[in-house]
């Protein structure tokens, strides 16, 4: 994993102004060549696109999970550019997209307490940037899209190969054909980037499609943390999202992944997450999904190395009309490999949430250890929590664990709450406050109060 015999200016290009572009409904071999032909991508890109596209076109919708009868994919529109060309400054982004992300918190968040900031509006990045000081280490965080044009080899090599491979399921397949912008960020060996790199992205177009893909590659001994956070308005059609994050974690290597997803309630959420795990490395998932009126996601960690570590903490809010199915899984290929998953989520307004996950153990995989955990809260008698772990042990030597626990917040929790002067909703607040405890305390400070402030709002109306 080493970029430094990459002569990066031959790659370099002049941003130029782009049109607004918004491509008719549905995804067709002729929209998967368009896309290809608006970024100006080589060959074998366009290739892998129309490969993924041919596996789609004869791919099942998957029927295991939640109800997706209402996605009708043939009413999605799969890319759509912004009037913007990618900017380095707040003030080149223009007024209407500037005025969304201001609202959003992102350039004071910049300034305050990241390394570095990624903003994508519907299909394309509008504003990238990277503080000097991780620069002159060689800390690359590029657009994707870019990194495409820039650093060829390393993406040809990485994107979609080994970690999520292009028939890894049929939104994968649709994601492989269809992506555009997202982050790419290569970390050198040895270099530890103590400020958290950050990438927000907004579905803003009615019945749109986002499809950004996320690749982290960080190299031996080296440390990261990437936050991730997703918005879009609410429209009475339906909109998709299929992102994709890969990340490369190597031998010693650390990796703190943290993703808030706030989709509106018309948004499919049908995201691939997956991590390869070199010797004695370590990867953090943190993932807070508050909305969308379906989520299916299973951030998933792959042990590859002896001695390899996954951590996966979440929390998934689901009030009425949502369903939020998420989990989490890993394979233990290697011996001494550990992980730890632990799953809360909260059920409110007849909202159904579900822990699905996997914990799978190999023949190799000696002295290996794995801790599941699922604390579900359901806050009254319209709501449901579901748990469907899997676990498959190929290795007698190896310790698992698996718990979980459902509770309700009954009248004596409120009571005694309320005795010390609180009002039922503030009582309510204040105990659903503490059951996510956990997750707010692992985000850095600034992410920590949004999250917060998140829940809240989930919890208005809750009470009576």
């Amino acid at each position: 994993m080493n970029i430094g015999e990459i002569d990066r200016s031959k790659y370099d290009r002049s941003d130029k102004a782009q049109e607004r572009y918004r491509a008719g409904f549905g995804v067709t071999e002729d929209v998967v060549r368009e896309i290809s032909r608006q970024k100006g991508e080589p060959a074998w890109m366009l290739n892998k696109r129309l490969g993924a596209y041919a596996l789609f076109s004869k791919t099942p919708i998957p029927t295991w999970g939640p109800d997706l009868s209402g996605l009708h994919l043939d009413e999605i529109t799969y890319f759509v550019r912004p009037d913007a060309a990618e900017a380095k400054s707040w003030e080149e982004v223009p007024a209407e997209i500037r005025r969304t992300f201001d609202r959003l918190g992102i350039p004071e968040a910049e300034k305050n307490a990241l390394g570095g900031v990624g903003a994508q509006y519907d299909s394309d990045i509008v504003y990238h940037n990277i503080k000097e000081e991780w620069e002159r280490q060689g800390v690359v965080f590029e657009n994707m899209d870019t990194a495409v044009q820039k650093y060829p080899e390393l993406v040809m090599r990485y994107f979609m190969t080994r970690c999520v491979p292009i028939n890894d399921h049929k939104f994968a397949m649709l994601h492989a054909a269809v992506w555009s912008g997202g982050t790419f960020i290569y970390v050198p060996s040895g270099v530890k980037v103590t400020l958290p790199l950050q990438a927000y992205f907004r579905m803003n177009a009615e019945r749109g499609g986002q499809f950004e893909h996320t690749l982290i590659i960080a190299d031996k001994n080296s440390e990261v943390s990437y936050i991730e956070g997703c918005s879009a308005p609410r429209y009475m059609t339906s909109a998709l999202h299929a992102g994709c994050v890969e990340i490369f974690v190597g031998e010693g290597a650390i990796v703190r992944y943290s993703s808030i997803e706030n989709w509106s309630l018309n948004t499919y959420n049908l995201n691939t997450k997956r991590a390869i795990v070199e010797k004695n490395a370590t990867i953090e998932w943190i993932n807070g999904n508050m909305g969308s009126g379906t989520t299916m996601l299973y951030p998933a960690s792959i042990l590859v190395g002896e001695g390899a570590r996954s951590e996966s903490l979440g929390i998934a809010v689901a009030g009425p009309g949502q369903h939020q199915d998420t989990g989490s899984k890993v394979v233990h290929v290697s011996p001494r490999t550990s992980s730890v998953i632990r799953a809360k989520s909260i059920s409110r307004g007849g909202g159904v949430a579900s822990y699905r996950g996997l914990v799978r153990v190999g023949r190799r995989a000696d002295n290996t250890s794995s801790s599941v955990v699922c604390d579900a809260l359901i806050l009254d008698g319209e709501s449901q929590s579901h748990t469907y772990p899997f676990i498959k042990a190929e290795n007698s030597d190896s310790d698992i664990l698996h718990e979980a626990r459902t509770g309700r917040i009954g009248d004596d929790e409120l009571f005694y709450v309320m005795s010390r002067g609180f009002s039922p909703e503030a009582a309510l607040k204040l105990i659903v406050g503490g059951f996510v405890e956990e997750v707010s305390k692992k985000l850095p400070l600034e992410y920590a109060v949004e999250f917060n402030r998140l829940i809240e709002l989930q919890m208005e109306g809750a009470v009576g």
